[in-house]
C-alpha cells in the first residue's frame, strides 16, 4: 500500500468521525449553554473542513508534470497541510480563547449538564478511534522510531496533521468534560469559560508545532534520513560505482527527486558506462518506489 493510500484512508477515517462528533456537540452546546462545548463544536467543524482539504490536496499531487511544473505537484499537498494549520490556529484555537474570554465577562450556567458530559463522553470515544485508525496507519512507516521522531523526521504532511489533529481533540475534548464537571462539582461556571481558554492554548501549541513542520517541507526539505541513508548504503554496493561522493535529494509530496555525484568503475566505453548507470538507475527505482527522478553524474578520475 502506498503511503498516499494510508494517509486517505486516515483521513477519511478522521472525517467521518469528526462530523459525527460535531453534530452532537452543536446539539449538546445548543441545549446546555456550555462554551466548552460550543468550542469543540466549531474545532469539529473546522476539523472536517480541513479534512476536506486535505482530500483535495492530495488529489491535487497525483497530478502529472507539465511544461510550468517538471518536477510535478507534489509538493501542493505541503500548501494544503500549512492552511490547516492556520486553521487550526485561528477557527480552533483562537476562537476557542476568544469564547473562553467572552464567557468570564458574561458567566451563565451550564444547563442540562449531565447531556454534556455524556456528548463529550462520547466524542471523547469517537476521537480515540479516529486517533486509533491514524497511529495504526502510520505506524506501517514508524517501525523502531518513537512518536516524536517520526514527527520530526516524517515528510508525510497530510499524515503529521492528521495524527495532530487528532491528538488536539482528544486532549480538547477531555479538557472540555474534567471543566464541565468542575462546574457541576462546584457550581461555578466560570470553570466551563477556562476550559475554552484551555482548549484555545491547546490548539494553538498543537498547530504551532505542526505548522513548523510542515513549513520545512514547504520551503524545501531532503527525503528522510533513513532512507537517504539506506539509498547512500544501496550505491556503495553496486559495482558499476567506485565511490559516492554526494546524495543530494528533495521530497516532493509522496516523490523523492535524487541528485548522484560518484566515481565510476571504468566501463570500457562511453556506451558501457552509459550502460551501467541506466542499470544503477533502474534498479535504485526498483528498491525505492518513491524515487522518481534521478540526476546522475559519473566520475572515471581514479
Amino acid at each position: 500500500m502506498s503511503a498516499s493510500s494510508d494517509s486517505l484512508k486516515s483521513i477519511l477515517f478522521a472525517l467521518g468521525a469528526n462530523f459525527a462528533i460535531a453534530l452532537s456537540k452543536t446539539a449538546g452546546a445548543i441545549f446546555t449553554g456550555s462554551s466548552s462545548m460550543l468550542a469543540e463544536a466549531i474545532h469539529s467543524y473546522a476539523d472536517c473542513g480541513n479534512q476536506a482539504m486535505l482530500i483535495w490536496g492530495l488529489k491535487e499531487a497525483k497530478q502529472p508534470p507539465t511544461a510550468d511544473h517538471p518536477l510535478g505537484y507534489g509538493k501542493a499537498i505541503y500548501f494544503w497541510s500549512f492552511i490547516v494549520a492556520l486553521m487550526l490556529f485561528s477557527m480552533g484555537g483562537l476562537f476557542s480563547i476568544y469564547e473562553g474570554v467572552h464567557k468570564l465577562h458574561d458567566t451563565e450556567p451550564v444547563q442540562h449538564a449531565w447531556v454534556a458530559v455524556a456528548i463529550l463522553a462520547f466524542g471523547v470515544v469517537a476521537e480515540g478511534v479516529s486517533l486509533w485508525g491514524a497511529v495504526r496507519e502510520l505506524n506501517k512507516g514508524r517501525g523502531s522510531k518513537s512518536m516524536w521522531r517520526w514527527f520530526k523526521e516524517s515528510r508525510q504532511s497530510e499524515l503529521i496533521v492528521v495524527v495532530g489533529e487528532d491528538i488536539a481533540a482528544l486532549a480538547g475534548l477531555t479538557l472540555a468534560l474534567c471543566f464541565v464537571l468542575l462546574s457541576m462539582a462546584t457550581g461555578n461556571p466560570v470553570w466551563d469559560a477556562i476550559g475554552s481558554i484551555a482548549i484555545g492554548a491547546m490548539l494553538v501549541l498543537v498547530a504551532v508545532l505542526v505548522g513548523a513542520e510542515v513549513k520545512a517541507l514547504l520551503v524545501g526539505q531532503s527525503a528522510e534520513p533513513e532512507t537517504l541513508r539506506r539509498i547512500r548504503s544501496f550505491l556503495r554496493a553496486r559495482p558499476e560505482v567506485a565511490e559516492v561522493y554526494n546524495v543530494l535529494s528533495q521530497q516532493l509530496g509522496g516523490d523523492i527527486m535524487l541528485a548522484i555525484k560518484a566515481r565510476m568503475t571504468p566501463q570500457g566505453s562511453e556506451v558501457g558506462l552509459i550502460e551501467a548507470i541506466n542499470r544503477v538507475e533502474a534498479d535504485l527505482r526498483k528498491e525505492f518506489a518513491q524515487v522518481r527522478w534521478i540526476f546522475f553524474e559519473p566520475d572515471l578520475k581514479d
